[in-house]
């Protein structure tokens, strides 16, 4: 039987598979978090030992969404250290740990801020799913005194948007909510779309909630603008040696319960699709909003990964 620290790291990554936690900022705290709380309470006997401990942690935590690269980013910023002796290791993983924590909490106000600018008084925003960035733009913009409104889809199949119109309801922000399938009947009305993202590859990319690539496609039709919300921490590394994003499918009893009961059907349940960067106007990060094809840079620049780590 596992012991109880290593159980919580468990418990953690069965919470992130399942989508109870849920949203690629909070799924990168939590795992963050996991981390932090396993070191701390760790014995072992030898630095090596520990340090074998925690990359197991790491491993699980890792394994439990394969697409959100908010996870393998912050899992590979809490493991970036290099100790002597054990308590250094333990002090560096639950110091970059906090920091990351921190810094990304700080990220969603800044991109708010910055955002915000992109709303004139009298906009009527588009959001898909449930990111925290997007609906922090739409909150600065709103606390600002401009006269918006939104549209939040319903996001199936996790029904998502449930979420969000919970927030910007808790906010005072007058919401339409639609299905899905609506989009393209509301979006002539449609000032500005505002959505997340769980990674942006290297040549500006966004891979989201699947259902994104179709609005984006229909506002593109539309002449609608189309934003980008986007902590650092999710554009991928990997993606500048062409590593493909794995785009993660998840049960079919979340489409069709009682999906054995059909001899001769199949079941797709994609989580996440591609949105080309032809059709993104902007991606609204921490440090600025920039040129989809600007985020090569973020990678290079501000994770400050080297090709081939």
């Amino acid at each position: 039987m596992e012991q109880l620290p290593f159980r919580q790291v468990l418990e953690t990554a069965e919470k992130i598979r399942t989508m109870e936690v849920r949203g690629a900022g909070h799924i990168a705290r939590a795992a963050a978090g996991a981390l932090r709380d396993y070191a701390l309470v760790l014995e072992t006997k030898s630095l090596d030992e520990f340090n074998f401990e925690m990359k197991r942690a790491a491993e699980i935590l890792l394994n439990t969404r394969p697409t959100a690269v908010s996870l393998s980013n912050a899992t590979w910023m809490v493991m970036r250290y290099k100790a002597d002796d054990l308590e250094d290791a333990r002090k560096s993983i639950v110091s970059n740990a906090n920091r990351f924590i921190e810094d990304s909490q700080r990220a969603v106000e800044i991109i708010g801020e910055i955002g915000s600018h992109r709303i004139n008084d009298g906009d009527m925003v588009l959001t898909h799913c449930n990111s925290m960035a997007a609906i922090s733009v739409i909150s600065a913009a709103f606390r600002t005194g401009k006269d918006i409104q939104v549209i939040a889809t319903e996001s199936r199949p996790r029904n998502q948007g449930i979420l969000t119109i919970g927030l910007l309801e808790e906010l005072g922000v007058p919401t339409t909510f639609i299905v899905d399938s609506a989009v393209r009947s509301f979006m002539n009305d449609v000032d500005l779309v505002v959505v997340g993202a769980d990674v942006v590859t290297a040549n500006g990319s966004v891979v989201n909630k699947i259902g994104t690539a179709q609005i984006a496609l229909i506002a593109h039709e539309a002449r609608t603008s189309f934003m980008v919300a986007a902590e650092t921490y999710k554009f991928s590394p990997k993606t500048i040696l062409g590593e493909p994003v794995i785009i993660e499918e998840r049960s079919p009893e979340e489409i069709l319960p009682n999906v054995s009961r059909y001899k001769n059907i199949r079941v797709r349940n994609p989580a996440f699709d591609v949105t080309p960067y032809q059709y993104i106007d902007l991606i609204c990060t921490e440090v600025g909003a920039i040129s989809p094809v600007m985020s090569y840079l973020i990678i290079k620049e501000k994770l400050g990964w080297e090709l081939g780590k």
